[in-house]
């Protein structure tokens, strides 16, 4: 009899888990879950970041991204419609040969 009460209390407890991630995510059907949230990386590659947006990403001001931009030339880019975006893994990579 107990162990029919510790089951019980286990699938509620799942039950409930399971219904406030679904809550969480309600009006964002796009948005990844824990098992998905771990292939991330591989989207990366074929994402794109526009020229106001580079600037969250990196973590710096905007003022210092446009000197970043202007200073190196070779920073990984390309231009769609007179619109220019930055591939956000070449970008990552990038910025890591920078340092060295």
């Amino acid at each position: 009899m107990e162990w029919d009460f510790i089951w019980i209390a286990i699938g509620i407890s799942l039950a409930g888990y399971f219904i406030g991630e679904g809550l969480k995510n309600f009006k964002n059907p796009k948005a990844t879950g824990l098992i998905g949230s771990l292939d991330d990386d591989e989207d990366d590659e074929h994402e794109l970041i526009k020229e106001n947006e580079v600037h969250y990403f990196i973590g710096i001001s905007k003022e210092d991204v446009s000197s970043l931009i202007q200073e190196h030339a070779d920073i990984p880019h390309i231009i769609i419609n007179n619109n220019i975006y930055y591939p956000k893994a070449k970008l990552r990579q990038w910025l890591l040969n920078l340092e060295k």
